[in-house]
């Protein structure tokens, strides 16, 4: 039974409707005369609450509510990269088409263009037997992209009756019959599945592949597992939007979801903008052709801001289970939340700290929990992983406020924008203090492994030199540098050399904007190298002074600007200049 009511109550986004007992939770229903796109989530008795995803200016009691009988669902398929959709997964581009500069009001548009051709080739055959989520062909979506067409997680699978030839088609052919107990199914290149259900998978892997983005303090100091979670928390102007940005264009994954959510248009404008002129640095084709974008601005119907979360990362699942690493990218789940308080107030239900729902924390675990590296159903064996980074927007920078204390319940890495740091043009502004990471010991063997046995080690004698450090600015603030032994100085010093030369990175110069981990390792080793070579000349009497002067410095801070990532003799070259200058100052004493 379809369910139909009427309106009786509207506040902003929420609309009270009764004649609703055939309605389920979360079903999406179509409300009023100009058919808007609205989502039960709450019933009473026949009477159901629903959260309206476009503006609901002009709506009034006694307009019809229909439903639909189906969860909000995205369509899967090819055709979704390089789209740039709102939070329901409605085109902009065909949206301005049909509404002009403004969205209009209950514009139903195809989430990609069903007539468009792709090159199919199967991937089985007549009489194989096939299970949920396996892998029927391939269509090469982009340039970058090749899009499995895969059986829905739902389908009973069965024996593979009829499959056409390799050819061009479009996404509305069925290129398959699947025969299961006598019962035949057509299959076409798409599905639908609910956003709000997490998609199956056979098994999950253990965080132990670094997702490497070729910025040194995440990747060495703050690594980001492959399948993990992370968050930028920080105050407004501290570069997350930037950083956020490196992490999409450099981590080594197949597919970007990028999902602006209820940042100002202005800010969400620089993205749609840029992204679609960014060339993939690895291809050298448009970033475009591996990235989907879902923008929310903070100017759109704020009901829409949660469901964006929620279609961001079904969108990213769906890459996963063909066995792709995708990075999911929200800026800002701050955002997302207000739109919880705001729906959560027009309800009335009873508010928890700081206005918020009694839910936002288990709306929080729900959403990272989605995140990880799988084996995926169905056939051929195949792994992926969805990796969530998470920024929060926290007012006046302070990280107690509740989005930021519940999103570090439930993510491991957490890197910790500072003010400071962004406001004397030290960028990125992660604080090496504050931040941590979760997943250091698990990577620790891939860098071993891979770069060096002697990473975790070094890293560790680098970040402790850091910590030291720390702790001796309150004596230099309290009695002044002087009252220091020289041994403390040069770890003043070192750890100077390690903000300027390591923790600190220029996303807009060419050499800079991304490091190789073998790069990063060797910049590690130098500094560690020099800090071991001026404790010795210290003990020999050499002056901290002399140490300060030496030309080597310089040529040391300089080389992640100078020295490209296939350049590493240049960087063993610098060995042997640091031992000859530490020589020449002990021949002088």
């Amino acid at each position: 039974m379809v369910a139909k009511g009427r309106i009786i109550w509207v506040s902003g986004p929420a609309v009270k409707a009764d004649g609703m007992s055939d309605a389920k939770m979360y079903e999406t229903v179509s409300v009023g005369e100009s058919k808007l796109i609205g989502e039960v989530i709450r019933l009473t008795g026949d009477v159901a609450f629903i959260q309206v995803y476009e503006s609901t200016s002009g709506l009034k009691p006694g307009e019809p509510v229909i439903g639909t009988g189906n969860p909000l669902s995205v369509f899967l398929g090819p055709g979704i990269i390089g789209q740039i959709y709102d939070g329901i997964q409605r085109p902009l581009k065909e949206l301005s088409k049909k509404s002009g500069s403004f969205i209009g009001r209950g514009i139903v548009t195809s989430p990609v263009d069903m007539s468009k051709k792709y090159t199919f080739v199967p991937n089985v055959n007549v009489g194989d037997e096939i299970s949920h989520g396996s892998i029927l062909g391939t269509v090469h979506e982009t340039e970058l992209i090749e899009h499995s067409i895969m059986l829905a997680p739902t389908h009973p699978g069965g024996k593979v009756t009829n499959v056409v030839k390799e050819g061009k088609y479009d996404i509305e052919t069925e290129i398959a019959s699947v025969d299961k107990n006598g019962q035949s199914d057509n299959i076409k290149m798409y599905h639908k599945w609910p956003v709000r259900q997490p998609r199956p998978y056979k098994k999950r892997y253990d965080p132990t592949v670094p997702l490497l983005t070729g910025q040194r303090v995440i990747d060495t100091f703050f690594p980001l597992a492959k399948g993990g979670t992370g968050s930028i928390p920080g105050a407004f102007g501290t570069g997350k939007t930037v950083t956020l940005h490196q992490i999409a264009k450099w981590a080594d994954s197949q597919v970007v979801v990028y999902i602006g959510c209820g940042e100002r248009g202005n800010e969400m404008t620089e993205v749609l903008v840029e992204f679609p002129k960014l060339k993939d640095p690895r291809s050298g084709k448009p970033l475009m052709d591996r990235t989907v974008l879902v923008a929310n601005t903070s100017n759109m119907p704020v009901a829409a801001r949660e469901a964006s979360i929620y279609t961001g990362v079904t969108i990213a699942e769906y890459y996963r289970d063909m066995g792709k690493d995708v990075v999911l990218v929200a800026d800002s789940t701050s955002r997302w939340a207000e739109a919880l308080r705001e729906m959560s107030g027009r309800l009335e239900e009873m508010p928890a700290e700081e206005g918020y729902p009694s839910y936002l924390a288990s709306r929080l675990a729900e959403f990272y929990e989605r995140a990880g590296r799988v084996q995926a159903n169905g056939s051929p064996d195949r792994d992926g992983s969805v990796s969530l980074v998470g920024a929060v927007s926290p007012s006046g920078g302070d990280f107690t406020e509740p989005v930021t204390t519940h999103t570090m319940r439930f993510i491991k890495t957490f890197w910790a924008l500072d003010a400071k740091l962004a406001y004397s043009r030290h960028y990125p502004s992660i604080n090496w203090m504050s931040s941590y990471s979760g997943y250091l010991n698990d990577v620790a063997k891939w860098w071993s492994k891979n770069v060096s046995n002697d990473w975790f080690k070094i890293r560790g004698e680098i970040y402790g030199i850091l910590q030291r450090e720390d702790t001796l600015k309150e004596i230099v603030r309290l009695l002044g540098p002087e009252a220091l032994p020289d041994e403390e100085k040069l770890i003043l010093e070192v750890a100077r050399m390690i903000k300027i030369g390591i923790l600190q990175q220029n996303s807009f110069d060419n050499v800079d904007t991304y490091c190789s981990p073998t790069k990063q390792f060797k910049l590690l080793e130098l500094l560690m190298m020099f800090y071991h070579s001026g404790i010795q000349a210290i003990k020999n009497g050499v002056s901290i002074n002399d140490i300060r002067s030496m030309p080597v410095i310089g040529t040391l801070l300089k080389a992640r600007m100078e020295v490209h990532d296939d350049q590493i003799e240049k960087l063993e070259q610098l060995n042997t200049e640091i031992n000859e200058q530490f020589k020449n100052i002990k021949s002088v004493k």
